[in-house]
């Protein structure tokens, strides 16, 4: 349930290891480009694998779901509609829909998984709304020591640009609503995962799973706060981490125009949401990466000041290198903010975005650095590390990754 960067890899690799697959999603251009053998999101080596999936004739996408054995969502959880922006609250109707969505085609023995990154107490949610629908899947059977219905969540945990690696590497997570749903899950995963994986009960899981991101968030908040500190006193950051990082125990991160992605400038929300008066530092670490974006904007407008109808280059619009994923992403809510404050031209480079993406007239990184007046390095793709430096001596540069010293 869900065909996006999580659950079109997992379709994909559950299909190749011999499985029938039948993918879901509500995007119908996404489901007739899947089944043509193609793919709609960028990640290395997954137009390989879907082609492979699908000429197997293992793996099919449909707009709805059918009977089977197992039902795995994968499906969004993102934030709430709120008027009190400084509160971001996790919605979880996307889970809510796809759970009534299977519910009709349940049946005893059923393995239901999910996916997907979620507050404390989902899965439970899940088996509950499961129980509204059809009470009999969730009645224990007094001739059977196993459950009617099996239940657990197993958080993913890759990263863009790396998922078929660590899909199939990295030790996974697996908490079920009771021992043997965990058990039922883990024989699953380990049909492709060559990681290790760890059995715990749900709330613990999903937990786990907020918490793993909540660490880097804060990390890479402390990093963040360097960087405006290192402004303020006019001194280099990338030089000043790189000096503290020769101590043997000191691993600083490095900064850069905010953080962005569906976990790390997501997750840490749900923990606040969960405790708003215990989670004090996880709430300022994510106020620090929060504000970053309008800090670099105020760069912006100050340089921009400088010229009469300058020509502003962003360079780059996903929220990290080399990829094409725009969710959260500060460097398009930067190059959004700079267009909205008419600052000028805004002329706008990103390498690696679909040509379905109409936003901003996207040009060539030649063509953006010859018109430009101001350089705003926001995403440090491996193209924009390759300009020669000659080319930027009549131009302002803000830099946000380090990448042009």
């Amino acid at each position: 349930m869900g065909l996006g960067y999580i659950g079109l890899p997992t379709a994909s690799m559950l299909a190749t290891k011999g499985y029938q697959v039948v993918g879901v999603d509500v995007n119908s251009h996404a489901v007739e480009t899947i089944n043509q053998g193609e793919i709609h999101i960028v990640e290395p080596d997954l137009d390989l694998l879907v082609k492979s999936a699908v000429h197997s004739g293992n793996l099919t996408a449909s707009l709805e779901p059918c009977e089977a054995d197992v039902y795995i969502l994968a499906v969004p959880t993102p934030f709430l509609n709120n008027e009190d922006k400084s509160i971001k609250i996790p919605d979880v109707s996307y889970v809510d829909a796809a759970t009534r969505s299977i519910a009709p085609y349940l049946q005893e023995g059923n393995l239901v998984i999910l996916e997907s990154t979620s507050p404390v107490g989902t899965t439970e949610k899940i088996r509950s709304i499961i129980a509204e629908l059809r009470p009999e899947l969730v009645q224990p059977n007094p001739n059977s020591h196993e459950p009617p219905l099996y239940i657990a969540h197993c958080p993913e945990r890759v990263l863009p640009g790396h998922i078929l690696r660590e899909l199939v590497d990295n030790d996974r997570i697996i908490g079920g609503i009771d021992k043997a749903s965990a058990q039922k899950a883990r024989d699953l995963y380990k049909t492709f995962c060559n990681g290790q994986i760890l059995l715990t009960d749900s709330r613990t899981a999903e937990l786990a799973k907020l918490v793993e991101n909540s660490f880097r968030d804060v990390n890479i908040a402390f990093a963040n706060e360097l960087s405006l500190i290192c402004d303020w006193v006019g001194i280099n950051v990338w030089e000043l981490i790189s000096l503290a990082n020769r101590h043997p125990r000191v691993n600083i991160l490095q900064p850069g125009p905010g953080v962005g992605g569906h976990c790390i400038a997501v997750d840490p929300w749900f923990i606040v949401d969960a405790a708003p008066e215990l989670a004090r530092l996880i709430r300022t670490a994510r106020e620090v990466n929060d504000f970053k974006p309008q800090w670099v904007v105020e760069k912006v407008k100050a340089r921009a000041e400088r010229f009469k109808n300058p020509v502003i280059g962003c360079l780059g619009l996903s929220f990290k290198a080399n990829i094409d994923d725009l969710r959260e992403s500060p460097a398009l809510e930067i190059t959004r903010q700079i267009h909205k404050a008419s600052l000028g031209k805004v002329v706008v480079c990103e390498p690696n975005i679909s040509k379905a993406f109409t936003e901003f007239p996207v040009q060539s990184l030649n063509e953006v650095i010859q018109q430009s007046d101001i350089l705003v390095l926001l995403v440090d793709h491996d193209e924009f590390k390759e300009v020669d430096n000659a080319l930027l001596k009549e131009k302002v540069v803000i830099d946000t990754r380090g990448v042009w010293g």
